[in-house]
């Protein structure tokens, strides 16, 4: 998959910092997998967030205003479901995947997470603005073997 250009110089920048989705995390006050999403370019953050992010990599101003952009959402295989509720995992994946992907790896190495052992639970979250669906994905970590 390629990666827009500003992806790669915002991740190229963030290890040459040393810094991780968590550290940025404290510096913006945003979640870090959101702010991964930001630096995928699947989030746009606004004008603080961004120059918070920029700075916190020491990148400059032209980055900082990229990052408020509206970008283009999606960049996985264009195999789409027709079942609208599968359709919105879809979705999800187009949007955060390359991010939870990154946080994942931060926390974790180089690896997948089983489907194997795994354990999914879905939660209806009553709420007076309409009820809410609650998922959380539970699996085992597997890493990669070297050989």
């Amino acid at each position: 998959m390629a990666l827009p250009e500003i992806t790669e110089q915002l991740l190229a920048a963030k290890k040459a910092k040393g810094i991780t989705f968590a550290d940025l995390e404290k510096v913006v006050g945003r979640d870090e997998v959101w702010i991964a999403a930001v630096i995928y370019r699947q989030a746009s953050a606004d004008a603080e967030e961004a120059k918070k992010i920029a700075s916190a990599l020491d990148l400059g101003e032209v980055y900082a205003a990229a990052l408020t952009e509206c970008p283009y959402k999606g960049c996985l295989d264009q195999t789409i479901p027709t079942d609208p509720l599968i359709y919105r995992f879809y979705e999800i994946m187009q949007v955060y995947g390359m991010p939870v992907k990154s946080v994942v790896h931060e926390k974790f190495g180089d690896g997948i997470m089983s489907a194997i052992d795994f354990r999914i639970d879905v939660e209806k979250e009553e709420d007076p603005k309409g009820d809410r669906v609650k998922i959380v994905m539970n699996g085992k970590f597997l890493p990669y073997k070297k050989w």
